[in-house]
């Protein structure tokens, strides 16, 4: 089975390396428009959070902060347990990324699985922004704003997240193949590259929705 290092002559590339360099470059590309989507997200819960301060604190305090932090750890650990896999790959050690690949898709289980739990004790207290909004009083609509922010914002990381547990178990599946050695495991590195950038966005994600305001 061919590991990837040789090029058929039906190939767009010069080289391997050609191939190798236009994937890593397509991923960064793919994540600097991922960027754009999310920082106009995190721009806008920035200034919300500063215009209407007493009605987003609100909010930020009826979140579950131990489960934020819980899952923030759940996915720092899933990305230094994926970078065990890049190591792997890099030394054509095909059980280690299936190792290392399954424990970083494993937490990153945990965490939508937690953050599942979380979703349905916000849905049982009535916090989906509607009719039936839990909290009342004169910042309860900037309060619900906040929420709205909360869903749509904790849903999108979640679809990467899904996303980004596909491609590991890809990885873990072409490992089992025999497919990476030390001459090719850029699979490998760019599916790395994405589950860090899923960590980032979360990183960034945890204070704004869990802390900012909450004292």
């Amino acid at each position: 089975m061919s590991d990837g290092s040789v090029l058929d002559h039906h190939s767009p590339y010069e080289t391997p390396l050609h191939r190798d360099e236009s994937a890593i470059a397509g991923m960064w590309l793919f994540l600097a428009s991922e960027a754009l989507l999310f920082g106009g997200l995190f721009l806008v819960c920035l200034v919300y959070s500063q215009t209407r301060a007493g009605g987003w604190a609100e909010g930020v305090r009826h979140t579950n902060l131990t489960i934020g932090a819980v899952n923030t750890l759940i996915l720092i650990t899933s990305s230094a347990v994926y970078t065990l896999a890049v190591e792997a790959g890099r030394r054509g050690d095909n059980r280690g990324v299936v190792r290392a690949g399954l424990g970083a898709a494993g937490l990153g289980l945990a965490f939508l699985v937690l953050k599942g739990v979380e979703w349905g004790q916000e849905f049982s207290e009535n916090l989906f922004p509607g009719p039936h909004f839990a909290l009342h009083g004169p910042a309860s609509g900037a309060a619900a704003l906040f929420y709205s922010f909360y869903f749509l914002a904790t849903f999108l990381h979640g679809m990467h997240m899904v996303v980004g547990i596909g491609l590991i178990l890809w990885i873990c599946r072409k490992a089992r193949q025999g497919a990476f050695s030390p001459a090719w495991s850029t699979p490998v590195d760019v599916v790395g590259l994405y589950w860090s950038f899923v960590d980032l966005i979360w990183m960034l994600l945890f204070p704004l929705l869990y802390l900012i305001g909450r004292a």
